[in-house]
């Protein structure tokens, strides 16, 4: 069996445990008035957990692999630099910086930074769309997340919400 079936097959392993978990495990634990609720808190992990086993089970079983006739080329790994992963690993620290950010700078300034930052690493050049995007993209996103569905995320820094 080639690598990136066995790959699918630890991840289909994983799904299943976490399906377990998401069927059996979570609603257990939840008073009987959510029980009459059409959604529950266990709803995004079990259609997350039967995704992640149709994708892995069609990687698995090899429906994805292409016809005959086109020409596959793999990886070389000599020339892995050709493959962007400078980019990935930038991409990575600025991921682990975003976290460590998020409660000194805030959300908006944090998600202003970390879209402005990759978008840069990324290729893009256009300084004025870039931050533009960025601004507006972390505004709605604090925007739904905060108002619509009501969980609190500091908005700004810490020094500046007064406490």
């Amino acid at each position: 069996m080639a690598l990136d079936r066995w790959i699918a097959f630890c991840v289909l392993l994983l799904f299943v445990a976490y399906g377990y978990g998401a069927f059996f495990t979570m609603d257990g634990q939840l008073p009987p008035i959510m029980r009459r609720s059409p959604i529950w808190p266990s709803t995004f992990p079990k259609v997350l957990a039967i995704g992640g086993i149709l994708v892995s089970l069609w990687i698995v079983l090899g429906f994805e692999k292409a016809p005959e006739t086109e020409k596959v080329t793999e990886t070389n790994l000599s020339r892995l630099s050709r493959h962007g992963v400078g980019q990935a690993v930038a991409l990575l620290v600025l991921m682990v910086a975003y976290a460590f950010l998020l409660r000194p700078l805030g959300f908006l300034g944090s998600t202003f930074l970390f879209l402005t930052v990759g978008s840069y690493i990324l290729g893009e050049r256009r300084y004025v769309m870039m931050t533009v995007v960025a601004a507006v993209a972390a505004g709605v996103v604090w925007y739904l997340v905060d108002q619509v569905l009501g969980v609190f995320l500091l908005p700004l820094p810490f020094f500046m919400m007064g406490g």
